[in-house]
């Protein structure tokens, strides 16, 4: 067996390195115990229960649609669908909008108490959610917010807004201080700056920041389960809860539900992975 080689400027063939041969079975480790579960669960949908349960780690012999037919058709699935796309939406929109506005003023503004605020949005990434959730619940009881799309999507929301602005202070932080001068020279201001230049240049930071904030809020659970009383505003998690507690012997069916409700953000978040690894770089870098 021959080494693969590659042709050097000089026209020399030299062997290719592949690298460190324990960095890619570690990548394979994790990429098998982060996907088996969720190729478990999809295949799943395509058995029946007494399949499962004779052999859970089989494949379906044969394979069964019905049960994703009745998710779609006999279940809140498409409700619940929706009432998670108007959330996750109102999430990304606000998060991504109050997110840029924040980062700029202090990416391209110099004004005292700029890094002690700046800090202080940073602190919000090591305060967890669960702890506020209480003082959460009471706050939005007494703004009559309780069962509706607004006690979810403006909690989400704040606690979004420190890594989006973590993300996104770095990118508007490199523009050239030289393209803002050309631009005012030419005429525009600074919010005409911010939005014909550096929005477009800050591009794979806000996608990032998007879906991140997109898809942290279609799975979110505890907070959705503590505001949203009304069955007919319950999104897709509470919605797999739901169904589990309903049809309870029904392993098949919960597997199924299981799989759609998840879907949508798998793949939204698997079509941007390029967006969101070039966004993360950015942010490093920055």
């Amino acid at each position: 067996m021959t080494a693969n080689t590659t042709l050097s400027p000089s026209g020399r063939r030299r062997p290719v390195s592949w690298g460190n041969p324990l960095t890619y079975a570690l990548a394979l480790a994790v990429a098998a115990v982060s996907i088996a579960p969720v190729v478990y669960v999809i295949i799943g949908g395509f058995r029946t229960t007494p399949q499962i349960v004779a052999n859970p780690a089989g494949l379906p012999d044969p394979w069964v649609w019905d049960n994703y037919a009745r998710v779609l058709t006999q279940s809140n699935f498409w409700r619940q669908a929706f009432n998670s796309a108007v959330v996750s939406l109102g999430t990304t929109l606000g998060v991504v909008t109050l997110g840029v506005c924040a980062a700029f003023v202090l990416a391209r503004y110099t004004f005292r108490g700029r890094e002690v605020l700046y800090t202080f949005f940073t602190l919000g990434l090591l305060f967890p959610a669960g702890a506020a959730i209480l003082p959460l619940y009471l706050m939005l009881r007494d703004l009559s917010l309780i069962n509706s799309y607004y006690a979810v999507i403006l909690p989400q929301i704040a606690f979004a807004l420190p890594l989006t602005i973590v993300i996104l202070r770095p990118f508007l932080s490199a523009i050239p201080r030289e393209l803002e001068d050309a631009a005012a020279i030419d005429g525009t201001g600074r919010l005409g700056f911010l939005w014909r230049i550096l929005l477009p240049l800050s591009r794979p930071a806000l996608v990032t920041v998007g879906i991140l904030a997109f898809v942290t809020s279609w799975n979110a659970f505890l907070l959705p389960l503590l505001v949203l009383g009304d069955a007919n505003l319950h999104t897709l998690p509470l919605g797999v809860q739901n169904f589990s507690s309903q049809y309870t012997s029904d392993t098949a069916g919960i597997l199924a539900f299981t799989s759609l409700a998840m879907l949508p953000a798998l793949l939204f978040f698997t079509f941007a992975e390029k967006q969101i690894v070039g966004g993360l770089q950015g942010a490093v870098k920055g």
